[in-house]
């Protein structure tokens, strides 16, 4: 069973920037893609971005060029940058992590973005 517990999350203005992490624990051995999705009030889940095999990285294209995403194994922790926030980006934003087909997910953080 894996554990992830994000945090961050919280208020922003359009423009500006936010952090949210992601720390694992567990058993996280064989892990291969840790991820973010988001949830916009009153819409489906939607991708995020993903870290493949710790390096290869994805990307929606709504946060292409604003967000990054990136791991830090010696803290079993998955970040995930934003820039640039704009109002659409307001949502519950959940970190996921996948071995093979079982995916884990957190709690979800909320992320506020105000126009």
């Amino acid at each position: 069973q894996v554990q992830l517990v994000e945090s961050g999350g919280g208020l922003v203005q359009a423009g500006g920037s936010l952090s949210v992490s992601c720390a694992a624990s567990g058993n996280i051995l064989g892990i291969n893609t840790w991820g973010w999705y988001r949830q916009p009030p009153g819409k489906q889940r939607e991708f995020v971005a993903a870290i493949i095999s710790g390096s290869n990285t994805n990307y929606a294209d709504s946060v292409k060029g604003r967000f990054t995403i990136s791991r830090d194994n010696a803290k079993n922790t998955v970040y995930l940058q934003m820039n640039s926030l704009k109002a659409l980006d307001t949502a519950v934003y959940y970190c996921y992590a996948r071995k093979g087909t079982i995916v884990n997910w957190g709690q979800g953080t909320q992320v506020t973005v105000s126009s």
